[in-house]
Parts: structure tokens; sequence; C-alpha cells
């Protein structure tokens, strides 16, 4: 059967299906659905003939056929297993094969007025308040992953927080796929009201073999509100990961995003952000690629209105034959007078096989802006390894801690001690060079 046969029996499967995905007494929800699967049908997953796309190759996915998980197939998920990931002093929703588990999950306690549900729960109950969300921040023409998530989810997470609610402890998604050849497809809608302040975590891990998750989150940051989110990806070695954060910023909001790409055979992640009039945007990733791992971050800022900054730092560090792709692309909107943005991607390479394509952009319509960006492409220092070793450190040793170094500096931006502390363990766990000592850190 070839892959193009394989890829076009989605939309019948989606047919047989539909009835049992939720949201079917919600006539606005059909539609998008229906539309999203039609959008689907016509132009299927993003090509290589897609500019945005030209580096990372979708294909294997495509060659296989990824079944949906019900909710009476979903797997066990041992609270044993789970607690490594669990964040201390935090708010818990876990999501099974891209289902709700209210036995794994902890959401008591939640302050008057702030909602905190699974969206298969928030469509029967509210919704009327999600349709004013869905589709608001990205569109099913993005590309075929969104078009395919919109047809496909089979549940998510609704965060809404009042306005001047500031929350006193993080809420972490937990993504959890126990199948294989299954696929997870979970829809989050987040939103803050006027100067309302939240930290919200999500973690992707997965099983051992190949299987398919793709998450699509909107976001909506309210005027003077805060929002932190962090993206910890540490998906299985055969896993495919498809993951988009779609955002919206009001005037004098700030939104920062901290982006943690470790695992997953083929992964992708986008990440979206609409700039309001003095809003703040500042977005940090770090990339661990080994064996044949291929990590794809896009990222776009738009600049709307005037006054607005933007901070944008991306590393990665490749060995063996791994791939890492960085597309950074900053449009500046002709109204958007005294922008100030900074976007830089640094790239470690540890062996010849190692690859990485970036492409930085900045699309500029205003005249009275700052804006300026930075790209760089190396191996380890050997000037500085030759200082390490005049200082009595062996040369294994002074490229290790080298490399830990220059990863490190993203890892420190985490202001949450206990995912500091998960996100530093993965990094040793993944780490290309063994040998770290704890008495780096």
């Amino acid at each position: 059967m070839s892959a193009e046969l394989k890829s076009s029996q989605y939309p019948a499967i989606y047919a047989e299906i539909a009835d049992t995905l939720p949201g079917q007494s919600v006539a606005w929800l059909q539609a998008l659905r229906a539309d999203a699967m039609q959008q689907f049908a016509t132009h299927g997953f993003p090509s290589l003939r897609d500019e945005e796309w030209r580096y990372t190759n979708v294909a294997a996915i495509e060659k296989k056929l990824f079944a949906p998980v019900s909710r009476t197939e979903v797997g066990a998920v041992e609270l044993a297993g789970l607690q490594e990931q669990l964040l201390e002093n935090a708010w818990a929703i876990v999501l099974v094969d891209g289902h709700f588990s209210a036995a794994l999950s902890n959401i008591e306690g939640l302050p008057v007025g702030t909602v905190v549900m699974d969206m298969a729960t928030a469509i029967e109950q509210q919704a009327d308040v999600l349709q004013s969300y869905f589709s608001q921040a990205v569109q099913d023409t993005e590309h075929g992953f969104v078009a395919f998530n919109n047809a496909w989810f089979s549940d998510g997470v609704f965060i809404h927080v009042p306005a001047n609610e500031v929350l006193a402890k993080p809420i972490q998604i937990i993504h959890v796929v126990t199948q294989a050849d299954y696929m997870a497809n979970t829809r989050h809608i987040i939103a803050l009201g006027t100067s309302a302040q939240a930290t919200v975590v999500e973690t992707f891990v997965g099983c051992d073999d190949s299987y398919c998750s793709a998450s699509v989150t909107e976001i909506f940051v309210g005027k003077n509100a805060d929002l932190t989110l962090y993206k910890v990806q540490m998906e299985g070695e055969k896993a495919y990961h498809f993951g988009g954060t779609y955002v919206k910023q009001a005037r004098d909001s700030r939104f920062q995003h901290h982006n943690f790409a470790f695992g997953g055979l083929l992964a992708r992640s986008d990440i979206h952000t609409d700039l309001g009039s003095a809003a703040e945007c500042d977005l940090n990733g770090l990339c661990l690629g080994v064996k044949r791992q291929h990590i794809d971050n896009h990222t776009r800022i738009h600049h709307l209105q005037p006054h607005a900054s933007s901070r944008e730092l991306y590393k990665s560090v490749l060995d063996q034959r791994a791939r890492a792709v960085f597309q950074g692309r900053v449009l500046v909107a002709e109204q958007a007078q005294k922008t100030d943005s900074d976007m830089h991607n640094r790239n470690l390479l540890l062996s010849a096989d190692a690859e990485v394509d970036t492409k930085p952009q900045l699309e500029i319509y205003a005249d009275d802006v700052k804006c300026a960006h930075g790209v760089t492409v190396g191996q380890l220092d050997e000037k500085s390894i030759f200082y390490l070793q005049s200082r009595c450190v062996d040369e294994v040793s002074a490229r290790n801690m080298l490399t830990f170094a220059f990863a490190n500096e993203m890892v420190d931006k985490i202001k949450l001690k206990s995912l500091h502390d998960l996100v530093l363990q993965q990094l040793l766990v993944r780490f290309p060079q063994a040998g770290i000592q704890q008495d780096w850190l």
C-alpha cells in the first residue's frame, strides 16, 4: 500500500468515528470539524513544497496510519510511574492517550472563578464560551496538522483565569501515550483576563513504540496579564510529535515561553504570537538531538501595534546524525512603530554528521524600530578546551563541561525549582556526551 493511499484513508475513517468525538450536539463545533476534515482531505499533511516545511519531511508520518484512541481503549498508567513527572506544589491534569484521566489528575482547591477542566466536559458545559475562542488564534488553513487536529481532537484542557486573579501554583498538563500505532490528538484553550497571572507547564511523554502525538493550544493573554508557559517534550524514541501554540496578546500583556525539545524521532513545534500595543514576548528554546532525531522549531512573532518588545533565544546541541531546524520570523506591521525585537539562534554540532538548518527572518514595514537577529553554527572552541586542559582538566571532561554549560544556560532560565530539577535530570539522561559530574551543577 502506498504512502499516498494510507494518508487518504483518514477522511473515510473520520466519517466512521466522528459521532464518538466530543461536541456532537454543538452545531458550531460540528461545522468546524467538518470544515477542517475537508481542508485536510484537500491538502493533506504539509510537504517539502511548502516554504515553511521545506526542511522537515513528514513523509514518514504519511506512510503510517495511526488509529484514533477511543475513551474505552485508553491504556493504563500507574500513578507510581507518573510520579516522577509530577511537579511539586502544582495542579495537575493528566491526558492518557488523548483523553482526560480524573483518577490521575489533581485540580482541587482552585480559586473561585478559575476554570480548569477537560475539554470534553467544557464543550458540554461551556460551549458558548468556547465558541468565542476556538480558531480565533489559529486557522485550520495554517497547515495540515492544524486542520487534522481540529477534526480529530479527542479531548484537551480549558483554562480560564478571571481578571485580577494571580494563581499561586502552576498548572501542569501531562500528556501520556501508552499504545503503539495510535494517535493522541488534544486541543487546549488558555485564556487570562485583565491583569491575571498564571504559569502553565506542558509535559509530553510516551511509550517506546511508534505513535503520533498532536496538540494545538490557543492562548489569549488579556490586557496587562502575564502568562509563563513551559513545554517539555520527552516523547519516546520512535514517536512523531506536532505541537502548535498560537497566542494573542492584548495591550501591555506579557508572555514567556520556554520550549525544551528532547524526545521523538521527528518532532515539530510551532510558536506564533501576535503582540498588541506595548506587549512583551520572550521565547526561549533548547533542542537536544542524538542518533537520527529530527527536531524542528518554528517561531513567528507578529508585532501588530506600537511600543511592543520581543526577545528570542533558541539553542540546539546535536550529535551523531541528528538534525535540527530553526525557522524564526519577526514581522513588524506598518503601524507598529517603536518596536524593539531581538532574535538569536545558536547551534553546537558535536559530530561531522550532525546538521542544522537555520533561517531567521525579519520582515519590517515600520520605519522607527530596533530589530536585530543573529545565528551561530559551530563546534566547541578549541582555545577554550586548551585553556581548561592547562588547568589540569582532561580533554574529554573539558569538552563535556563546555557542552553542558552551553545547554544549561537555557535550563537556568526556569524559575520553578521542581521543573528546573526535572528538566536538568532529563538533560543529563539524554546528554550526547557521558561523564557529566554532579559537582559541576
